[in-house]
């Protein structure tokens, strides 16, 4: 954690999405340094899932000492976007530090992304970013700090990172555009730059980021083309044995629990090709616990398929989820947040199997 140092004391930063989430985060850290935050975003009532609105969050930035304006802004709205930068001019007296923080995701492929969907994510995070910068310019060109930050990845041109979601890719990569534009066009009178936080979670990749980049710089270098998505060569793995797949379920029921159950409550699906393979199931939503061949008694949240090769491979820590995912080995359809969950369980099988 960086320590606070006072030099945005005083200072205005408007923030999209600063709600929850990374927003959030940077809202409070501003707030202990002495800003003023303008919390711009659209939850103004709770939540049935997702915790925090805008006055919640107006009331932990007060906590740590600093001056909040919670304004309801939908960052589709060109008007609700001008209305709360009138707002912050009439109680701040300016805007020093733009946040553009609001975004969509949706990690589905192209026919799998509905219109409506694809619509949301080019609205959010290209359009809204483009409409809250162009409505915070004018003020920021009479700040001495001027800065926008846009929460955006790196410009990777690496196919993998369009293959699985090209429409999320690249209405983030419009984001990131931005700032290379931007950052020209208001050279000398606002810094533009990007922040790309990583993730840390094995079942949720640090998108954007290449893993291997030594292996891409050189297939760039020696091609001069776009690099396809290259893996470590991996070291020759023994064949799983026969019934490896059910020795893999009853090593996870042996370590189910009730507050296993209690922290997951979701329940998985895995449709595995090959030897040994089929579908089977994971209930972390029934007492107890329970796993078992064919479908489940209730709907899955998340549905996984995979060879049972990687299925052995990931539950034994021999191959990382995140490389399987985003590799196309393994495929999630269903809640994301819930299929994430299901790494504290494969850790533990990890040192067993």
């Amino acid at each position: 954690m960086l320590p606070n140092t006072g030099r945005l004391a005083g200072c205005t930063v408007f923030i999209t999405g600063a709600s929850r989430g990374i927003g959030k985060a940077i809202a409070l850290k501003a707030a202990k340094d002495g800003a003023n935050i303008v919390i711009a975003a659209k939850t103004a009532q709770p939540h049935p899932k997702l915790l925090g609105t805008i006055y919640t969050a107006a009331e932990e930035i007060e906590a740590v000492g600093g001056k909040a304006l919670p304004c309801i802004v939908d960052v589709r709205d060109e008007q609700q976007i001008n209305a709360a930068v009138e707002k912050a001019i009439k109680q701040f007296g300016g805007i020093d530090i733009l946040v553009n923080n609001a975004s969509a995701i949706s990690l589905t492929n192209t026919l799998d992304t509905p219109t409506k969907r694809l619509d949301l994510m080019m609205n959010v995070n290209t359009r809204g970013t483009y409409l809250a910068s162009k409505a915070c310019i004018p003020y920021l060109k009479k700040s001495k700090v001027a800065h926008i930050l846009n929460i955006s990845p790196p410009l990777n041109l690496n196919p993998i990172w369009f293959k699985q979601h090209c429409a999320y890719t690249i209405a983030k990569y419009g984001m990131s555009m931005y700032v290379l534009g931007m950052a020209e066009e208001f050279k000398g009178e606002i810094a533009v730059n990007a922040l790309w936080p990583k993730t840390g979670h094995p079942l949720q990749p640090d998108f954007f980021l290449d893993e291997y980049p030594e292996a891409v710089s050189k297939k760039m270098e020696s091609t001069g083309a776009v690099p396809e998505f290259k893996e470590e060569k991996p070291q020759p793995q023994p064949k799983p044995r026969s019934g490896a797949v059910e020795e893999t379920f009853r090593i996870v029921k042996d370590s189910l629990s009730d507050d296993v159950v209690k922290a997951t409550q979701a329940v998985y699906l895995f449709e595995l090709s090959g030897e040994d393979g089929g579908t089977w199931f994971l209930d972390l939503k029934s007492k107890g616990g329970n796993v078992g061949y064919g479908e489940p008694s209730d709907q899955a949240d998340v549905v996984m398929s995979m060879t049972t090769d990687d299925f052995v491979k990931m539950f034994s820590g021999k191959l990382k989820p995140t490389m399987a995912f985003m590799s196309g080995k393994l495929k999630i359809k269903g809640n994301m947040a819930l299929a994430i969950k299901l790494e504290k369980l494969m850790n533990q099988m990890n040192a067993r199997l």
